[in-house]
């Protein structure tokens, strides 16, 4: 029974979705005029890996999540680059692909895009004005808010905190536009040289909210089990979804919504974002650092708790992976004198439990930190295993199955085996040459295969079990 916080009710509930076995799950996607950074990186994997255990667990997801290819940042982009808008969000689409890809992040059902939703956008707004709950105003189309009853409940604010925040934020020409300071734009009228599209209200392109609203509605339903994004989404993002979405349909929008947090950056520990020139784009630190550890290092936090980047962390991470590699390298070695037989009645005992203290971490609100304790013991408990002088083949196999399983759902893979640049029938002769070497005690001929094969990134280790190799790494 999973059980998930939601951002509406502002307390942990017992997930139930629409249709048995079936999930419909909306992520707000990246506005693409320039790489991700890792804040941005962080949601993409804190809700893939929320996807994942979503599968595990026996569910399909259809997971839609938009690209947002219209925005000020985007024209502005494309006039320095000297390219067209989509040109700019095509460029930056595939760097997003590439960079997710490298994190293993699996694709989304569906990444659909503004440009290729305007017909729906246009029509979408049009029955807000239809109901009632829009308005024209010189070229531009505004949204009600106030008429909307529910405004402010997924953010937990009242009416009047959000009329002086809007208020603080107006500029004179918004005032004499807008019938409220609350109301907030769901069509712009175009400026001279921008990207614009014909509507009934003139030309001109849509505002930030609607698109999500459209795009969620249009491939996932009226109602949808599951709306997440980041925390800065919550209000007005996120807020005006439901507000637009609602006053369309006459349907509740999202049944679950939730929220994962900032990933900081400094002694002072900011939040990591582009406005505040802080941050650190993932096409970049892919460079210097393994994709899996930074994937390892944000999966195992849980979704709601921020992350504090630091190099520390991430060492620290490696580390730990680098463990679970071990155990499962280890384990594989072993398999090549264990006695053919079925799993023994401890290890099957053992697996049970793991296998329940496992899904009862991530059944609460995904704790990934307690599950990924759960993992450790396991790969301790293999390492031990895989020590005795006696084991059994499949024993080993399920351990090894289950961690690779667990694993998967954080998004991290282990390595079957890992390649050298010579082939594992010369390295295993070589370790039977040096192995006869030390039993005649001809410990330099020894040494010069030991260093021979280390030229080759071949790293020997000996063991009660006898010698084992591995790639250097």
């Amino acid at each position: 029974m999973i059980q998930l916080y939601n951002t509406l009710t502002n307390k942990k509930e017992v997930f139930t979705p629409l249709s048995a076995g079936n999930i419909t799950m909306y992520v707000c996607g990246p506005t693409v005029y320039n790489y991700i950074h890792i804040g941005n990186a962080r949601s993409a994997i804190a809700f893939d890996t929320i996807r994942r255990y979503f599968e595990y667990s026996g569910f399909r997801v259809n997971y839609v999540s938009n690209f947002t290819d219209v925005d000020d940042k985007i024209i502005a982009a494309s006039k320095e680059l000297k390219i067209t808008p989509r040109e700019v969000s095509d460029k930056y689409i595939k760097a997003f692909y590439e960079d997710t890809d490298a994190l293993n992040i699996k694709r989304a059902t569906l990444n659909p895009r503004v440009m290729d939703t305007m017909d729906d956008i246009i029509k979408f707004v049009q029955v807000l004005i239809d109901n009632g709950y829009a308005y024209e105003s010189q070229g531009d189309v505004y949204y009600r808010a106030r008429k909307f009853a529910k405004y402010g409940q997924l953010s937990g604010q009242s009416i009047n905190e959000l009329e002086q925040g809007a208020s603080e934020r107006l500029n004179g020409d918004e005032v004499q536009k807008k019938e409220d300071p609350l109301d907030f734009a769901l069509w712009k009228s175009a400026k001279k040289g921008e990207i614009f599209w014909e509507s009934p209200w003139g030309a001109g392109r849509p505002g930030w909210h609607i698109e999500c609203s459209v795009m969620a509605t249009k491939f996932l339903g009226d109602t949808i089990d599951i709306h997440a994004g980041g925390q800065d989404l919550e209000f007005p993002h996120h807020e005006n979804e439901i507000a637009q979405s609602e006053a369309k349909t006459g349907k509740k929008f999202a049944n679950y919504w939730l929220h994962n947090g900032f990933v900081t950056i400094g002694e002072e520990e900011e939040k990591m974002s582009k406005s505040l020139g802080n941050f650190i784009t993932v096409h970049d630190i892919v460079k210097e650092i393994n994709p899996q550890v930074l994937r390892f290092f944000m999966a195992t936090t849980q979704y709601r708790r921020p992350i504090k980047y630091s190099q520390t962390n991430l060492e620290e991470a490696a580390a730990n992976l680098k463990k679970l590699q071990g155990a499962y390298d280890n384990a594989a070695y072993r398999l090549k004198n264990a006695v053919e037989a079925q799993i023994d009645d401890e290890g099957k005992k053992y697996l049970v439990q793991q296998k329940i203290d496992f899904k009862a971490a991530m059944d609460d609100d995904f704790n990934v930190q307690n599950a990924i304790t759960v993992v450790y013991d396991l790969a301790k408990k293999l390492n031990i295993y895989s020590s005795e002088d006696y084991v059994l083949k499949s024993t080993l196999q399920e351990f090894m199955a289950t961690l690779v399983e667990e694993l998967n759902i954080f998004g991290v893979f282990l390595d079957a085996h890992k390649e050298a640049d010579v082939n594992e029938k010369e390295i295993e002769t070589l370790i039977a040459q040096r192995n006869e070497a030390r039993k005649n005690h001809d410990f330099e001929k020894s040494d010069t295969i030991r260093d021979l094969l280390k030229e080759k990134g071949i790293i020997l280790e000996d063991t009660a079990q006898g010698t084992r190799w591995k790639k250097d790494e």
